[in-house]
Parts: C-alpha cells; structure tokens; sequence
C-alpha cells in the first residue's frame, strides 16, 4: 500500500502527466463529435425490430392467404433461378478484376443467385415488417433451411436442386418444418416456437434475394467492396392449404422491397414468385445499412499514444534523471515496486479515460444521426461493452509501455515499440494487407484488443463481407482484449525479471 501512495503521489506531482491525461480523454471526444461523416438518412429512416429486439430486414415477395387455427402448407418447389447485377463495364477501371455491378440493380443483369437467395414456405403473424414467423425454403447454395424469429436457421439437406417438396405445419405456436424429394417420404428440418402466435396468420409462398457484395483488391493491397442488388425468382405446383384458409391469394412486396425487381403470377395453378430484399438480422458494413456506434470511437488512437507515451515515460523519467536508484533503494523489494507502477498509471488511465469514452459514444451517435448517417442501435450491454472495454484497451496498453519503457530505458523506443505492437498491425489490416493476414494480425498482436469496439454479431445465415474494415474482427471482444493483457503480462514479467537482475 505504501508503494502505490508513494507512486501516486510522484504521478499527481508532474502536471504534464495529469493534463497529457486529460488532453487523451479530450482527443477520444474530440476527434469523435467533430464533423465528418455524411448520409441522408432522415427522422423516418429507420429498420424494423423483431421479436427478440433486434433490428431486422425484412423485404421480399408474398403470395399469401390468412389461415385461422392449426393446418399446413404443402407445396413442391419446381425452379429457382436468379438474376445478379450485370459485370462491369471492361474498359472502365475497377479495382476488383471481375464482379456483378450495381449499374441497372436487381430486374437486368446475368443469371445467377446469391448463396442466400430463398423461396419457399412462409407462415407470419401478418405482414408487418418485424413481426414473428417461420418458414421453409430453398437457398441459393445452402440447401434447404428452417428459419424463423430472423436469428435462427437450421439447416436441412444439403442439396440445393429442383424439384423439391416443402411443407410447414402449424400446432399452436409450433411450426414444424418438413422437406422430401419426391412429396412422398418427408423429412423433418426442425420445429419453431412462436410465442404468442395469434389464431390467424398468413400463410404462403415467398422470394427474396439479398444484396450481392464482394470484396476487391487494388494496389499495395488495399481492398474495398462493391455490388448491387439481386433477384431470386420461385416456381411452385401442388400448392396445397390444410385448415381454415379464409380468403383467394393475395400478392403483395412486403418492408418496402424493389417493386420493380418483384411481384406474383399464377397460370393454372402455377405459381411464380419473384422478389428482392431479405428475412433476416439487419447487419452493418458493405451488404448492409449505415454504421455502428464503433465509427464514434474514432479518436481512441490519439488517446492511445498519448497515455502509451505518459506509461512510458512514468518509469523512464527516472532513469533520466537518475532517480531510479533512490526509487529503489527506498523499496528494495523491485518487483512490488513496477507492480505498484503499473497499478497507478493503469488505474489513472482508466478512471481519467472512462468519461471520455461514455461521452464520445453516447454524444457521437445523436451527431451522426444528425449528419443523416444511420447508426444501428444496441443494447444496454453492448454499449457497456464497448465503452468499458475501450477504457480497459487504454489503460492496459499504458501498462505495457511502462514495462517496455522499463525493458529499453528510453522514452522513445518504449513508445515506438508500443505504437508498433498496437497501432501498426490495427492500420497495416485497415489499408494495404489482403483480408487474411490482416485478420491473423488481429488474432496474434496486441491489435486484438480493438475486437472490443465490434457491436454487431456476425450473423451465418446473413451474406456480408466479414472483414476488420467492416468492423467485424476474428476474435470475441474480451477474446481481443485477453490478448492485449497477455502480451503485457509476459511484457511485465521480462520487466520484473531484469530489474531484480540489472544494476537499476
């Protein structure tokens, strides 16, 4: 105890320290809330919430009909095609090599689907975008699913070909999802839960395809996104509606889908389906809509160096002036007194940070909102997440350079090599390595520990590009973060050992 009061007090005495403190957390703010990043996103621009509180998507093409109390809906799937933005023009320059455009969007372009493109089996409490639903279908590439409540999906067989016979069943709130190749031997995809399923839903058949996107590679290895919106065009016979089906078919595109690239047909009890959209969590990044509150934490690599550079130079000040050699001999026992070291300059960094970290987020969403960019809400717990999470990042990383600054003994290769173990692999990923390397960088360096500012889950059953420039990192939050203190902890204990063996 004595140890930290008496390096608390050395620390609180240097008033360049105290306001390089302030000045980070000012930076973090600062940097945050000033004007940037543009939309035109208006009060009404918004995505519906499902059951389960998250936001959603929930666009496609419904051929449907109420049906009251339990039944089934029976129906064989004879064709499923697609259409995917056109290639671009190949005189014009693009970064990518080959690739779908989004010149003349879903309704012309060349044939093809998306690995999520679906049609099949839907049963929804009406046809509010967000509202509870099950459903059973066909994809693109990956075979036929169960999804429901837009977070779950359970896969069935894993053939992707025509003809194939789909069926949901309603019992109460279940709906059982079944398949077979022939309309003779069925197979069960899995069973939904729909809580508080009202008496009367609507039943039928569904498209929808979702934006294609890709990632491109230019020079010096610097990537971007590109593409466009698709189609995913249904073909079913044998429609059959058990139960109390209560009205003829209604077609109708549901959440605002493209019109143009939609819309339902029946010729002697053929029907087709064709839509554009998805059923499914909204994400962020290239195939989805605005930013997460991450993009307001901007101005955590200002803050950083500056407390990377006052943990390095809390212990090698003192070797400067020569005063470790008095710091030791009043506590002879060393390795308490880099512990008493690294409490102070890790709990000053916390505490000092932590305002300016809840304010930049909670502040920089109402400033982006009002520049018209759309910033996906989170819950109370990722918000925590993300702010407890980016003060911990800062104030651990200023451990680290005071052990650094006590393995070299010099202000600036202490901060040079912090910068490089932090920031570098974090910038070398965001701007010139291809997307794997930059993702083994943020699994192995201390860069890790940004994977605490990712507040949107990836989703499996969501077609996006899954990148660290998209916000989206190879490790679980506090995974990153647990790297961080690994890479300090081994940092601390090469500190402690040569310190007890070194002269001072």
């Amino acid at each position: 105890m004595r140890s930290l009061r008496a390096e608390w007090t050395k620390f609180r005495t240097v008033r360049g320290w105290v306001l390089a403190m302030i000045v980070a957390s000012a930076a973090i703010v600062g940097l945050g809330i000033m004007p940037g990043m543009q939309g035109t996103c208006g009060a009404d621009c918004g995505l519906p919430v499902g059951p389960g509180g998250e936001e959603v998507t929930d666009a496609f093409t419904f051929l449907h009909q109420p049906m009251t109390g339990d039944g089934t809906i029976t129906a064989q799937l004879t064709s499923l095609t697609g259409i995917l933005p056109d290639d671009p023009d190949p005189s014009a320059e693009h970064s990518g090599g080959t690739g779908p455009s989004a010149a003349k969007g879903a309704a012309a372009g060349r044939p093809g689907l998306v690995p999520w493109a679906k049609a099949g089996l839907l049963l929804k409490d009406g046809t509010r975008p967000g509202s509870a639903y099950a459903a059973v279908m066909l994809t693109g590439t990956h075979g036929v699913r169960l999804q429901y409540d837009y977070t779950h999906d359970v896969a069935g067989s894993a053939t992707p070909q025509t003809p194939q016979w789909l069926r949901l069943t309603r019992t109460g709130d279940t709906v059982k999802a079944e398949a077979s190749a022939d309309g003779s031997a069925w197979q069960t995809v899995g069973t939904a839960d729909l809580s508080g399923l009202p008496d009367t839903v609507e039943v039928g058949l569904f498209a929808t395809s979702p934006q294609y996107s890709a990632a491109t590679s230019g020079a010096f290895g610097i990537t971007g996104a590109y593409g466009g919106p698709t189609q995913a065009t249904g073909v079913f016979e044998n429609v059959a509606v058990t139960g109390t089906p209560t009205s003829a078919w209604h077609g109708e595109i549901i959440g605002g889908a493209d019109s143009n690239a939609g819309g339902t047909t029946e010729d002697n009890g053929r029907f087709t389906v064709s839509g554009t959209g998805d059923i499914a969590p909204a994400v962020a990044g290239a195939a989805g809509l605005g930013v997460t509150i991450t993009q307001t934490l901007v101005g955590t690599f200002a803050g950083l160096i500056v407390v990377v550079v006052v943990g390095a130079m809390f212990i090698t000040a003192e070797y400067r002036r020569g005063l470790v050699r008095t710091t030791m001999a009043a506590n002879p026992r060393r390795g308490r007194t880099l512990a008493a070291k690294a409490g102070v300059i890790g709990a000053v960094t916390f505490v000092t940070s932590l305002p300016g970290v809840a304010a930049v987020v909670i502040i920089g969403q109402k400033v982006l909102r009002a520049n018209g960019v759309y910033v996906h809400a989170v819950s109370a717990a990722t918000e925590a997440q993300v702010i407890v999470g980016t003060t911990a990042v800062l104030a651990v990383s200023a451990v680290l350079a005071l052990a650094l600054g006590l393995i070299v003994r010099h202000s600036a290769a202490a901060v040079t090599t912090a910068i490089v173990a932090i920031v570098l692999p974090y910038l070398l990923t965001m701007t010139v390595l291809p997307a794997g390397a930059g993702q083994w960088l943020l699994r192995l360096t201390p860069a890790a520990a940004f994977a605490v500012q990712q507040s949107t889950p990836q989703y499996a059953q969501v077609d996006n590009i899954y990148t660290p420039v998209n916000g989206y990192f190879p490790l679980a939050p506090w995974a990153g973060v647990a790297v961080l203190c690994g890479w300090t902890a081994i940092a601390l204990a090469a500190a402690t050992l040569l310190v007890r063996r070194r002269d001072v």
